[in-house]
């Protein structure tokens, strides 16, 4: 099994607009990091979870749609910035299907600290907006199968 963890892309900032959709670099940045994925890993998740916030929901739709996923893309309870790693880490460790999850720091990292480490404090990936880190079990243990995030196409300002 498979898990697609991913930073949600750039957003406008709350200024601009409350709800803060992804900005126009988002959208490039998603672009860029699942049509590379799309080439070389065709990531096939049979879920497709997110947060709720618009910014995660849009970018977990622009994921299903660059790698043409059947999936129903779903907001889920749990995955806010300050939800506890735990429900999650039980959640996955139970489910046998490959799944795309986007969320939001510090959420993100404590999940995969968990996942990898045991311990929601050890952060051993550095998650980046519209990133994608894959992790897969394998038995009763979790390892890092990628990370992929979208400055390693450009120089990052």
């Amino acid at each position: 099994m498979r898990i697609y963890l991913v930073q949600h892309a750039v957003a406008v900032d709350k200024a601009q607009d409350p709800n803060r959709p992804l900005s126009k670099q988002g959208f490039e940045d998603i672009t860029r990091t699942a049509g590379f994925l799309s080439l070389f890993v065709k990531p096939q998740p049979k879920f497709v979870f997110h947060s709720g916030k618009l910014r995660a929901q849009q970018t977990a739709q622009a994921f299903a749609e660059a790698w043409h996923l059947k999936a129903e893309v779903m907001q889920v309870d749990d995955l806010s910035p300050n939800a506890d790693a735990q429900v999650w880490a039980a959640k996955l460790n139970a489910m046998q299907d490959d799944t795309l999850i986007v969320g939001h720091l510090p959420h993100l990292p404590r999940l995969a600290s968990l996942l990898l480490c045991g311990d929601v404090d050890t952060q051993p990936v550095r998650f980046q907006n519209a990133g994608v880190v894959c992790l897969e079990k394998t038995d009763d243990a979790w390892q890092v199968i990628f990370h992929i995030n979208p400055n390693m196409f450009y120089e990052a300002n």
